[in-house]
């Protein structure tokens, strides 16, 4: 009998979904638990919650909600515009940096064209490349980070978009400045190369590209950055793209009208003036990151030294340890899914959560013996 299901891009049926990290509310219901109780590690939030400025800012736009937003977000361009030193037509701002990536794909990619990406890339990568038909190409990682020599021998021909993450997500991994100048320098100008940026704020000395896109040298060029991590703003879903006037103006055709809603637009003008409340988030991540891998070293835990907001270590059992932290109020980020079944991601938390999740994880492994 036929069906409408009939007619679904056939695409869709190899397309890889996005699992996020599951909420506090879905955890409390299966296990009995109170919400109020549970700590979440999962998903490299801002454990201060948002600017109170940005919080301010919010509410008073509350009662204005009948009416549209600014459809360009002009005068949040304008304050991400001094911020950064770029021109308004330097910014394209999207729902969460996912749909600045998204742009990317209806702009670059089509079937028969090439998305090179690093082995323990972001997940998003490879489903927007499924999403619009192109072709993946995984390069293998070394020590968990990115092997630009292999990055550069990847492209082809064929290649129209690069991806790299610095620092990477899910790995924590950071790659130099002297290999970021070496990529840019050696991938053709016709491939776009994406740099996700979405945890640079975490960097004591990050590599500033924004110089490069404004000198007009890297036509090629894509910064992705979000107010979801060091702003805390991840429920607004809020990025932004920093590249050239003609490739902001390629991405703008494929940007959906009112895509910033205008809650949104307020708390991150609100929250980019806030340099208290991220000098304090970029602090208590210093120390927690510490906290974590002097703890992990202690208990013979292999982890991956991180420059982000989050540690990657091996606890055998991932899903296992995963599930064993959820009955206790925890909920962290099981990496089955990057192909790393004996790994678990954790968020840097308040010091009053981390050491609470420590306490437990310590419980868990004690409990399950050898791996």
């Amino acid at each position: 009998m036929s069906s409408v299901l009939s007619r679904l891009n056939p695409s869709l049926a190899s397309l890889p979904v996005y699992v996020p990290g599951r909420p506090i509310e879905e955890v409390a219901r299966e296990h009995g638990l109170d919400p109020s109780g549970i700590i979440k590690l999962a998903s490299n939030e801002n454990p201060f919650g948002p600017s109170p400025k940005a919080l301010d800012a919010m509410e008073a736009v509350i009662r204005q909600l009948h009416l549209y937003p600014d459809g360009s977000a002009s005068v949040l361009k304008r304050a991400l515009a001094d911020v950064l030193g770029v021109g308004t037509g330097n910014l394209i701002l999207g729902n969460g940096s996912n749909e600045i990536l998204e742009f990317v794909g209806h702009a670059m990619m089509r079937p028969g064209v090439e998305v090179v990406v690093p082995e323990f890339c972001f997940a998003v990568y490879p489903i927007v490349t499924a999403l619009f038909g192109a072709t993946l190409v995984t390069v293998p990682a070394v020590d968990f980070g990115a092997d630009i020599d292999g990055l550069i021998r990847a492209v082809t021909p064929r290649t129209g978009v690069l991806f790299l993450a610095n620092p990477n997500n899910p790995t924590g991994t950071r790659t130099s400045r002297d290999d970021i100048f070496r990529l840019l320098r050696e991938v053709p100008k016709e491939v776009l190369i994406v740099m996700d940026e979405a945890y640079i704020e975490f960097l004591d000395d990050p590599v500033d590209l924004v110089p490069q896109v404004l000198s007009g040298a890297h036509e090629n060029l894509l910064l992705c950055r979000t107010f979801s991590k060091i702003f805390g703003l991840a429920g607004l879903r809020l990025g932004y793209g920093i590249a050239s006037p003609a490739l902001i103006a390629a991405f703008e055709k494929v940007r959906q009208p009112f895509n910033i809603n205008a809650i949104a637009q307020a708390g991150a003008v609100a929250a980019l003036s806030d340099a208290d409340h991220q000098a304090r988030t970029r602090e208590n991540n210093r120390v927690g990151v510490e906290y974590y891998q002097s703890a992990f070293r202690a208990m013979g835990l292999p982890y991956v030294p991180s420059f982000a907001n989050f540690v990657l270590v091996k606890t055998g059992r991932g899903a296992a340890v995963f599930g064993a932290l959820q009955k206790r109020g925890i909920i962290t980020r099981p990496m089955g899914g990057y192909g790393l079944p004996d790994w678990l991601r954790i968020s840097v938390g308040t010091p009053a959560e981390n050491a609470r999740c420590l306490v437990a994880l310590r419980e868990v492994l004690a409990a399950a013996g050898p791996a």
